[in-house]
């Protein structure tokens, strides 16, 4: 397969470039800054470099033409403002679903957050209510369009321990800790499972190997 990643210098992104480089798929991951590229070649993947928060639809779906799938693993990330989480992470979310229709492609996978389906509680920290707010409404254009084949995949709390291959993958899984590694390893199966479009999951650690957990959502579970 070709897949083309938004965010592809991000850190789920830089493994999951390695992961998808290694079993043969060809690779590519658009980075907004040039000195980015070297990290991607090192992963195997193609950098292109695209700002999603100035660039065109046909800017964009230049880079998706070809592609058999295109994952959306991009975000403001720390120490950005609650302007940028709007720009980026909803904003270049849409351009991006908008660009993957243009370029024929449907195979669309989004990395959302858990909560995004609701408004965050109050006393939430303002910059992080407007994350949630943005993954939220991001999830909720591209599961309005018909001409892609979208999975939204919701991970818990991330952090960088090594992946264990075990996790639970549902539509409700309670909040818990998944490794970067892990959202890697799942997002890489999902690619590979036509049936789980139209799905929003959420993943945490658990005691099921990735590729039962991607059968199991696949199958109706």
């Amino acid at each position: 397969m070709r897949i083309v990643i938004a965010g592809g210098h991000g850190q789920i992104a830089l493994r999951l470039e390695r992961l998808l480089s290694a079993r043969g798929d060809e690779v590519a991951g658009i980075i907004r800054k040039p000195e980015q590229a070297g990290d991607l070649l090192a992963a195997g993947a193609e950098p292109v470099v695209c700002d999603l928060e100035s660039a065109s639809v046909d800017d964009v779906a230049k880079h998706l033409e070809g592609a058999d799938a295109a994952v959306f693993a991009a975000g403001a990330g720390p120490g950005s403002g609650a302007a940028r989480k709007d720009t980026v992470d909803r904003g270049a979310s849409a351009l991006f679903a908008d660009a993957a229709e243009r370029a024929g492609v449907r195979r669309f996978l989004t990395v959302s957050a858990m909560g995004a389906d609701h408004e965050p509680a109050p006393g939430t920290d303002p910059v992080f209510a407007a994350y949630l707010r943005a993954k939220g409404a991001a999830d909720d254009d591209v599961r309005a369009r018909t001409a892609l084949d979208w999975t939204v995949l919701r991970p818990g709390r991330l952090t960088d321990d090594p992946g264990t291959g075990l996790v639970n993958l549902a539509e409700h899984t309670g909040r818990a800790e998944v490794t970067r590694d892990d959202v890697a390893a799942v997002l890489a199966a999902l690619l590979d499972e036509p049936r789980t479009a139209g799905r929003t999951v959420e993943l945490v650690g658990g005691t099921t190997p990735v590729a039962e957990a991607v059968r199991t959502i696949a199958a109706g579970g």
